[in-house]
């Protein structure tokens, strides 16, 4: 039997694993994953800069601060690899561990602070989606909601962008304000969802429900709502796993709960799962046994 709180908190991750799905579909085809990795760990020290502040843990003043860190780590990197010989995985790997260090050097400052103990900014490394208050989860939900409807307003922009940049472009598409307008909603979506998977783990779902969804089909289509799918299942698993023993992170068992879906995606999709895959080969090669038998014949 569902309490209250936790029905609030099963719907918040359900939401939320449906943002991050879709969202994460889009960014995963453009090869920007590991940006909304960065951009997630980057995410600390504005959360830290916002309370040291305001003296607060007000969700939409520290999820302001966490939004503007993350787009500032997003900037950064496109700036370094713009203006640098440095490629774009050594860029994201250097801004997202300065970001990050620097986000647990503010939380210690929080942490010895006269309050600071007691600001619960801890839960934000892994998430603990059980201690936010009904007035977060909903401010979660409705975030969550607009990223759902602004990937499925967008979703012939994008895949244009995705697939055939040169044709947008050809139609008169604004592809460079397309592609900030996809990175604005990726840093949106991990701002919405730290508090409940937390900084380090976020950018898994961005990630891991894409990437399993890939495995089941070619069309886009059906990969974002397989990837939706996949991402509601895991947020709907790891909250009521997460429910069963009190002090269980609810982040890290989402994760987990995603990971299993990918390896079953890996093993067993149809088309283009490994065990699929290798019946195919093991087919392919009788039949070659064979005709190398008839001709000899």
């Amino acid at each position: 039997m569902l309490t209250g709180n936790l029905l609030w908190v099963l719907i918040g991750a359900i939401l939320l694993g449906v943002a991050a799905g879709l969202n994460g579909t889009f960014a995963f085809l453009q090869k920007q994953s590991l940006v909304g990795d960065a951009a997630a760990h980057a995410a600390l020290p504005g959360i830290a800069i916002a309370y040291l502040v305001f003296q607060q843990k007000d969700l939409p003043i520290l999820m302001l601060g966490a939004a503007i860190t993350s787009a500032l780590a997003v900037y950064m990197i496109q700036w370094i690899v713009g203006n640098s010989k440095l490629k774009a995985d050594a860029a994201i790997g250097f801004v997202l561990s300065v970001f990050f260090g620097i986000g647990i050097v503010l939380l210690t400052i929080v942490n010895q602070s006269s309050a600071g103990n007691q600001s619960g900014l801890n839960d934000f490394i892994f998430g603990k989606a059980a201690t936010m208050a009904k007035s977060d989860l909903v401010w979660l939900s409705s975030s969550a909601l607009l990223i759902i409807l602004m990937c499925l307003l967008f979703f012939k922009e994008w895949k244009l962008m995705i697939f055939d940049p040169v044709f947008a472009k050809g139609i008169g598409l604004p592809v460079e304000r397309l592609r900030v307008l996809l990175t604005a909603l990726t840093v949106l979506t991990i701002v919405t969802g730290i508090q409940a998977v937390g900084v380090i783990l976020m950018a898994a779902m961005l990630i891991i429900p894409a990437a399993a969804a890939r495995f089941w089909s070619n069309h886009l289509g059906i990969i974002l709502v397989t990837s939706a799918f996949f991402g509601a299942l895991s947020g709907a698993l790891g909250t009521i796993i997460s429910s069963f023993r009190t002090g269980l992170s609810t982040g890290p068992i989402i994760v987990l709960c995603a990971a299993s879906l990918f390896l079953i995606s890996y093993f067993f999709a149809p088309t283009r799962g490994f065990i699929s895959k290798s019946l195919k080969k093991k087919a392919f090669k009788q039949r070659n046994v064979v005709k190398e038998a008839a001709n000899h014949e």
